[in-house]
């Protein structure tokens, strides 16, 4: 997959938003040394070497060479210099590598993150450096939604997402989006065909989103463009929308459809599996795919998050009476489990 999905904007001491992707997996000696000698070259402000193995969309991010070197500049300066590795590690998704990197800088005491990503040809597909997040505290830990969801899509997707951890779920880092997924349709280990510049590149574009259960249409926003691919949208982070009141205050947001495609209103009742919107690519999101999370309150970002028990699905062939699906899971809806 040749982006990381996320349209929340985290504050963070410092990072540079560029491709990542991360799984759990082996460590790959060759990909450590490679992480090793580029977090070498970065600190010792020898950036060239970098900038000439980076991908096009790595150079079209960050602009030019100099934004590297200016990056660099700014970590060394907030954060001093890396005194002492904890964890490194290799991990894998979709054909590409992710070196990440966890140590200790001597003028912060929190843990610091270096990744690197590396696709099928060896080159720098995505790089970051921020400090080591936590998953937000949340009163729901122990709760168990109410609503009978079923998956909100027919056919099968990919788990990008999910999971209560910050390894399995970015958007965990959130108070509203606590337990939030992200879903793609894969295809031979890739998200998209060709080179992924285009939209109908994307396997999920287009595809039907479904109500996840019974309830009642509470807010819209249908009339904003979708991005190129590697783009993003920040001033309207979940793009044309829908939120779903479930009822016993659960409010179910679905978000990133595509521009005009919504087939409901604020007001309309809807049944699970009614159709919703288009899969689309709107919003603070680098590439097509659904957004999906429960929050308590019926107003993006003013909630907190909800966990979203899903049921009679499966979960890479195995069936799944009721569960939370988990990143790198490919989830469908169990036969006759559609409502």
């Amino acid at each position: 997959m040749s982006c990381r999905l996320k349209w929340l904007t985290v504050p963070l001491l410092i990072t540079l938003l560029l491709p990542l992707e991360t799984a759990r997996a082996t460590a790959d000696e060759g990909d450590l040394e490679s992480g090793r000698r580029y977090t070498r070259m970065f600190f010792a402000e020898n950036t060239s070497p970098i900038w000439d193995k980076m991908t096009a969309r790595m150079h079209d991010a960050l602009g030019s060479e100099g934004a590297l070197l200016a990056f660099r500049r700014q970590v060394v300066t907030q954060l001093g210099a890396e005194i002492g590795v904890i964890e490194e590690r290799i991990d894998h998704v979709q054909g590409y590598r992710a070196y990440i990197r966890q140590s200790r800088f001597e003028k912060v005491d929190n843990p610091i993150v270096v990744a690197w990503t590396f696709d099928d040809k060896d080159r720098i597909a995505g790089f970051f450096i921020r400090p080591q997040q936590q998953a937000a505290a949340s009163q729901y830990l122990d709760y168990e939604t109410e609503a009978e969801l079923v998956l909100p899509f027919a056919g099968e997707w990919y788990v990008f997402w999910g999971g209560r951890d910050i390894e399995d779920n970015y958007h965990a880092v959130a108070r509203d989006q606590r337990f939030a997924y992200d879903f793609v349709i894969v295809k031979d280990r890739r998200s998209h065909s060709d080179d992924g510049s285009r939209n109908e590149h994307y396997h999920c574009w287009g595809e039907p989103i479904l109500a996840p259960a019974a309830g009642t249409i509470v807010s819209v926003v249908a009339d904003l463009p979708d991005n190129p691919p590697g783009t993003m949208d920040a001033r309207n982070p979940p793009g044309n929308h829908v939120v779903i009141d479930l009822g016993n205050d659960e409010y179910a947001l679905l978000a990133h459809m595509q521009e005009s495609s919504i087939a409901v209103s604020a007001g309309d009742s809807v049944g699970a599996g009614e159709l919703i919107g288009l899969c689309g690519n709107s919003g603070n999101t680098t590439e097509p795919h659904l957004h999906f999370h429960l929050q308590d309150a019926p107003d993006f970002g003013s909630g907190e998050g909800k966990p979203a028990f899903f049921n009679d699905y499966l979960a890479n062939g195995a069936r799944v009476s009721r569960g939370e699906p988990l990143r790198g899971e490919s989830v469908r809806n169990a036969p006759g489990g559609e409502r």
